[in-house]
């Protein structure tokens, strides 16, 4: 991994105020810190820690070389940067904290995973999901890997890779929950679809008991109606009968 060198210079004061200011005049504020040393407060130009975090490889576990202007207990020291704080709206870089490391002692960083591959299960129409997108390591600082690599080409419907499934380089050790899924092919889904259909089968069904309840009413009606002109019949015929008798 190769090292990058960032130069910044110390700063009195903290808060608001001081942070407005030192961005109004193109730069931003950060501390330093280390295992067994006073942190100090700095500032920095934030283009040229893009720069470096954007041109590396490693992205956020670029190590740092630190030149502190005037000088001080970290200059020339190896960091990574620990935390940094963006703008939610422009992305814009707005704070950043560095931690020392020792190039002899481990440390803990956290490592995009990246998937390879072609999965069969996409080609059979599944949908490849990953769960996992950063996984937890400890190394040598000079040992951090800049990715870990997830080959999907076995992958069928229903089946998953775990942490426990990855590959690490020699030298670096786990230290993510080893039962975390972290990508899968998952079937398409179809409950959605199953239930409008049943939907639509219980109103045509609905619509064939209603029309069969109208037909019957209409038959109802019918034979009431045959009823009541036979009875008209019927009364017509007594009435003639009885001119007929008188």
């Amino acid at each position: 991994m190769a090292e990058n060198a960032l130069n910044v210079e110390t700063r009195q004061g903290a808060g608001k105020g001081v942070a407005r200011k030192l961005r109004a005049a193109g730069r931003i504020p950060g501390i330093c810190y280390g295992k067994g040393e006073p942190s100090i407060s700095i500032s920095l130009d934030p283009r040229a820690l893009r720069r470096l975090l954007e041109q590396s490889e490693a992205g956020m576990n670029t190590l740092i070389n630190l030149a502190v202007e005037g000088g001080g207990s970290f200059d020339g020291k190896m960091v990574l940067v620990r935390e940094l704080q963006k703008d939610p709206v422009e992305g814009s870089y707005l704070h950043a904290d560095f931690f020392a490391v020792d190039v002899q002692h481990a440390v803990e960083v956290s490592v995009p995973i990246h998937i390879t591959g072609r999965a069969p299960g996409v080609e059979l129409g599944g949908i490849l999901d990953q769960a996992l997108r950063e996984i937890d390591l400890e190394c040598l600082p000079l040992a951090i890997p800049s990715e870990i690599l997830v080959d999907v080409s076995e992958l069928d419907v229903g089946q998953s890779l775990h942490v426990s499934d990855l590959a690490l380089p020699e030298g670096v050790e786990l230290r993510s929950d080893p039962g975390l899924s972290v990508v899968s092919v998952v079937a398409p889904k179809v409950e959605e679809v199953v239930e409008e259909a049943e939907v639509e089968g219980e109103v045509e069904g609905e619509g064939e008991v209603e029309g069969e309840e109208a037909a019957a009413e209409d038959k109802e009606g019918a034979a009431e109606a045959s009823e009541e002109a036979q009875e008209k019949e019927k009364k017509k015929e007594k009435k003639k009968e009885k001119k007929s008798g008188d």
